[in-house]
């Protein structure tokens, strides 16, 4: 394989401290390392311009104040640092020692990446004696890892319901169906991570009840925990179809690993044409894998186009029309009345062939845990904007938390990877005293193929539409707007744009909705 030549001038041989502009990343590299060196008045700072989550050019990004925030997945990393500040960045970046003199700034001695936080707990707070974590998705992961990251030093344990280790949930209905991702992705962090940093990960545990008066958690295996600090993050599970047939060895849903590789198995297995039930973005995602592999896709679903509740008409049409394009089949404006062995039968009396059924029409809140409780539940585990349930000392994070969105003004919950993975980290933080509002915008990513779709923020309602570009080039931004207030905006090819409205979100500098 040919290596690829690193951007930018060689930092180890030097470069004009006059060709730095102050608080402006530059793009180098020392050795084939690409490297973003900075300068802070007289002060200077070199970190990888790499991303930590899936390898994005940080240098395509957007600078926020000290920071640099990735364009694909929106990570957020300190410049000077390179600590890692947003999910869905994993680890902090590389830095390199800078040298100045003589009108010469020079790059040259890696260092390694920091071990540790910046921000330690506030003084004066008192951690939890131990934290028990619910759940062993991308918020359990998160969660853990924050409190590791900040210093913690007590028991930290996951119990996760599930046989794998804490997955790179996209993935699974994405690249590792498609084929074009190895096993060894899916996981967010090897086993070794958890013994490394002292997380104690119980696979395969379910949980049956909780004790909030006497802080303990009791499993279907007989166990009893105790805790000091307790995060619920039991994520969600999928809406099962009451169907004739859905219960056939040949008939799947999408979420968890086990899933997946059920799903692969079937392909493996001889499979060669699939029904995807739901134009939803997983039974779409689902269906783009699917033709990856070269399979017979066809999709159905209630809805006149897909994803219209979500995207709007206009960027409905294009994805179905990228999907067209791939070979896909719609069949929209009707349901599956039965599934059989070999082919299923349309409620417009319809037969389409089928070797494997792939489901995906939605997902609910797993709260029944939270409920037995007591907490205070609304399609959802109700959070305070501490993400601090009705009962102290319980959290909630992910696909079950329903939190006081400041940027809509309404209590919402959000099924999205990187939310799940945000929140946890501001719940975990709360644990040990830093008293943070999670004050994040909503974003998630939908691949379709090469064309990825961006969404930030969150707009169940609007009443109008802004449209800039052309969504059936799969060039455009798409504003959603309820009274003059933009609630949210989906991007097709347009990362830097993406970035930017995330950050004038943040500040409540876009009440107007205009691009």
């Amino acid at each position: 394989m040919t290596q690829t030549e690193p951007l930018g001038p060689d930092f180890s041989a030097g470069i004009p401290a006059g060709s730095l502009a102050d608080g402006a990343p530059l793009l180098g590299h020392v050795g084939q390392d690409a490297v973003l060196l900075t300068r802070f008045g007289a002060d200077y700072a070199a970190v990888g311009a790499t991303c930590a989550h899936y390898h994005g050019p940080l240098h395509q990004g957007l600078t926020v104040g000290e920071t640099v925030r990735c364009p694909w997945h929106h990570a957020c990393f300190s410049l000077r640092s390179g600590e890692v500040l947003g999910a869905p960045g994993l680890t902090s970046l590389p830095r390199w020692k800078v040298e100045a003199g003589n009108g010469m700034v020079y790059v040259r001695d890696k260092l390694l990446p920091l071990a540790h936080s910046l921000s330690r707990a506030p003084s004066g707070s008192k951690p939890p004696v131990s934290v028990l974590i619910i759940g062993g998705g991308a918020a359990g992961e998160a969660a853990a890892t924050t409190l590791r990251f900040h210093g913690y030093q007590g028991p930290v344990t996951i119990l996760s319901a599930e046989d794998s280790l804490p997955p790179d949930r996209p993935n699974l209905s994405k690249d590792y169906l498609a084929g074009t991702a190895p096993k060894e992705w899916v996981p967010v962090r090897a086993e070794s991570y958890y013994e490394k940093h002292d997380i104690q990960l119980m696979r395969a545990t379910r949980v049956t009840g909780i004790d909030a008066a006497k802080k303990t958690v009791r499993t279907r295996e007989g166990g009893e925990f105790s805790y000091g600090a307790l995060l619920l993050a039991t994520g969600a599970e999928p809406v099962k179809l009451p169907t004739p047939g859905a219960d056939l060895p040949h008939v799947h849903y999408l979420r968890s690993v086990a899933d997946s590789e059920a799903i692969i198995r079937g392909i493996e297995g001889g499979a060669r044409r699939v029904l995807v039930i739901g134009a939803s973005f997983i039974g779409l995602e689902a269906a783009a894998a699917l033709r990856a592999r070269k399979l017979e896709v066809h999709v159905v679903g209630p809805e006149a186009r897909p994803l219209e509740r979500v995207l709007g008409p206009q960027l409905g049409d294009a994805i179905r029309a990228l999907h067209e394009s791939k070979g896909v089949i719609f069949h929209l404006g009707c349901t599956v009345s039965t599934i059989e062995a070999k082919q299923a039968v349309l409620s417009d009396g319809r037969k389409l062939a089928a070797d494997l059924v792939v489901i995906g029409v939605g997902v609910r809140p797993v709260i029944n845990l939270a409920e037995q409780a007591g907490l205070k539940t609304e399609r959802g585990v109700l959070v305070n904007q501490y993400l601090e349930s009705s009962v102290p000392g319980i959290f909630a994070a992910g696909d079950i938390a329903r939190w006081p969105d400041r940027h809509s003004g309404t209590n919402i919950r959000v099924e999205h990877w990187v939310v799940a993975q945000r929140q946890a980290q501001t719940a975990a933080r709360n644990m040990l005293g830093f008293r943070e509002a999670f004050t994040a915008v909503p974003f998630f990513w939908s691949q379709h193929y090469e064309v990825a779709v961006n969404y930030l923020g969150h707009a169940e309602h609007w009443d109008r539409l802004e449209i800039d570009g052309d969504p059936s080039k799969l060039d455009c931004a798409v504003n959603y707007l309820q009274g003059g207030k933009l609630l949210a905006q989906a991007t097709v090819s347009r990362d830097k744009l993406s970035l930017e409205t995330e950050a004038r979100m943040e500040n409540s500098l876009s009440a107007t909705g205009s691009l």
